[in-house]
């Protein structure tokens, strides 16, 4: 973690040795520079994609030519997914931003100019940096949540300072969900209301409403789930009408579009299955691309044909350009989660009308060929139609994998399986599997707890 923090060059302070003995960030301005580093900050893990069924590697070759084994242990559900591997940059990265951003709270508590209306914003993006880290460690490193059992499932280690020399157990998984929530309901007082267009980089009460949502959808809890998706929609709600987005686009978006909330990506690792080139190992799932109709815009946008190999890839996502996939906050997730409360409480009608908002500028809308409207015959039926549309309008942003993990915990009982040179691997619901392990590296050096697998 303390080598990773060369990459940072906002100032000066950043090259140092990372001791608060030796160099100490003590103004605001140093304080928004941490901040602004988005090379540590807006990052997210790459082993919820990569272990996800949006994609296959058609070749046993090109699977063993996979440049490390945490690529080809993550495409079998390997136990041991790292192989000998280390610098996990899915644990050390996130880690890495809960230290920046802890470094600008400790800083702060000793700032003159705290109490600014400036100082102020800066620790609401501190805390909401480091709840979603903390959220994004939890969701990978940790089971999928249950009421009945959070108090003592393990959680992750909740570090709250930046002193490097503090090792902190690993909690509850519910003392690890409360610490997240209680920081993003106090950055929530003190962030803009108004989304920052030209900086994504930076969170609002936007963010936090749409994070809140998501968390909460994973949690199972549809109620706080709805009443946070509706403070983030009515807040902002706009949507991209795919009509007006260029099919032979190789970057079909900016990376200040107007359905971004929050920018985040994928970190800058395992790029031969996640990342965004037709000439990657990954190709699309046929069974993923036979789930959307011939008319659905979101096909050619989404997805570039390969016509030498008669398959799909992933264009660039709503990062832009980036080769990484985008994981951060946008509108049309927010609308799938307020369309799949409404009808898990029995509310089919709502349900499909917030849902055809969103579809309606998915396909083509024109006086010659209407959108037509889907329709639910209950609230079950709607449910189904709800989740298939947040599986093709969610696809490659590492939401996938969480899903799947909520869904068994519901009773869905997915099954995954993929089929290498003859071998069909299987991962069966709720299996131990579903949780990833923390590096070999980290358990050695803290002496923390590790996952069963």
């Amino acid at each position: 973690m303390v080598l990773l923090l060369a990459a940072c060059s906002k100032s000066n302070f950043l090259d140092k040795k990372p001791s608060m003995d030796i160099v100490v960030a003590k103004t605001l301005t140093d304080f928004n520079n941490l901040l602004e580093n988005t090379t540590i900050i807006r990052r997210t893990g790459s082993l919820a994609q990569m272990s996800a069924d949006d994609y296959i590697i058609p070749d046993f070759a090109v699977w063993q030519g996979l440049s490390n084994n945490m690529q080809r242990n993550s495409y079998i559900w390997a136990k041991d997914i790292y192989g000998g591997d280390n610098g996990i940059l899915d644990w050390n990265a996130l880690y890495t931003s809960v230290f920046y951003a802890n470094a600008v709270l400790d800083g702060l508590e000793s700032a003159a100019e705290k109490s600014t209306a400036q100082g102020q914003y800066l620790k609401g993006w501190a805390l909401f940096v480091r709840a979603y880290a903390f959220y994004d460690l939890t969701r990978n490193f940790c089971k999928a949540y249950d009421a009945g059992t959070a108090a003592t499932d393990l959680g992750i280690p909740l570090r709250s300072t930046s002193a490097i020399e503090h090792i902190a157990q690993r909690a509850t998984l519910q003392e690890s969900y409360d610490r997240i929530l209680g920081d993003l309901k106090l950055a929530e007082t003190l962030l803009p209301a108004e989304r920052p267009s030209a900086n994504l980089n930076r969170p609002s009460k936007i963010a936090v409403d749409a994070l809140m949502a998501r968390i909460y959808l994973d949690m199972r809890n549809y109620s706080l789930a709805e009443t946070y998706a509706d403070k983030c929609l009515g807040r902002y709600s706009t949507l991209i009408d795919y009509n007006t987005v260029s099919p032979t686009a190789a970057v079909p978006f900016s990376t200040t579009n107007d359905e971004l909330i929050y920018n985040t990506h994928q970190i800058p690792y395992n790029a031969e299955i996640t990342g965004a080139l037709p000439s990657l190992a990954a190709k699309i799932s046929p069974e993923l691309l036979g789930l959307y109709d011939k008319d659905d815009l979101r096909l050619p946008i989404y997805f570039a044909f390969t016509a030498a190999t008669n398959s799909y890839s992933i264009k660039s996502g709503y990062y832009g350009a980036g080769l990484y996939p985008f994981t951060g906050l946008a509108t049309d997730e927010v609308y799938l989660i307020k369309a799949e409360c409404l009808a898990r409480r029995n509310e089919p009608d709502l349900a499909m009308e917030r849902l055809n908002s969103l579809l309606i500028r998915r396909f083509p809308n024109t006086a010659a060929k209407p959108y037509q409207p889907l329709v639910a015959t209950s609230s079950l039926d709607a449910l189904d139609k709800i989740l298939l549309e947040r599986r093709k309008e969610l696809v490659w942003r590492g939401i996938r994998w969480h899903d799947l993990k909520r869904l068994n915990k519901e009773g869905a009982n997915i099954t995954l399986s993929r089929t290498l040179n003859g071998v069909v691997y299987t991962l069966p619901p709720n299996d131990p599997r579903w949780v990833f392990p923390i590096p070999d590296e980290e358990i050695s050096e803290s002496g923390i707890r590790q996952n069963i697998r």
